[in-house]
């Protein structure tokens, strides 16, 4: 279990303390929603812990075949429902991997992103498609 407290500090914003570590984060309401966009929204943690959750599960599928990610990156767009009630409606997500990989190894790494604890949690009516850009293979 791991537990993360949060306080209000008013208008419309909170400091978030992760109890394993103390680290701490602010969190602001978006522009389009009344608040001064100063800092990631709640809506943008989603699309952020999207995004590297799913690097994460890559990093640690390369590890397994001795292959070094750094330098890779994620990009996620976040598009909030046009439509009903305010939800997150599409999250984009891209990779550009600079390593040079075989065919094998990219297809373990797609996979790998795919299994991602987040990518799995999310709701079936937030779309979210996924495109890899992998260097020239090995």
């Amino acid at each position: 279990m791991v537990e993360i407290n949060a306080i209000y500090e008013g208008a419309l914003r909170c400091v978030a303390t992760h109890g394993p570590s103390c680290a701490t984060l602010n969190t602001d309401a978006p522009k389009d929603n009344m608040g001064k966009g100063e800092a990631f929204s709640p809506t943008d943690l989603v699309a952020t812990a999207l995004g590297t959750c799913m690097m994460t599960i890559m990093g640690i599928a390369a590890q397994k075949m001795n292959v070094d990610l750094r330098g890779a990156t994620v990009n996620v767009q976040k598009e909030m429902a046009a439509t009903g009630p305010r939800r997150i409606g599409k999250l984009s997500v891209e990779f550009h991997i600079p390593t040079p990989l075989t065919s094998e190894q990219q297809e373990k790494l797609r996979n790998a992103a795919m299994t991602c604890p987040v990518h799995k949690s999310m709701h079936p009516d937030v779309q979210m498609p996924v495109s890899f850009h992998f260097a020239s293979k090995a």
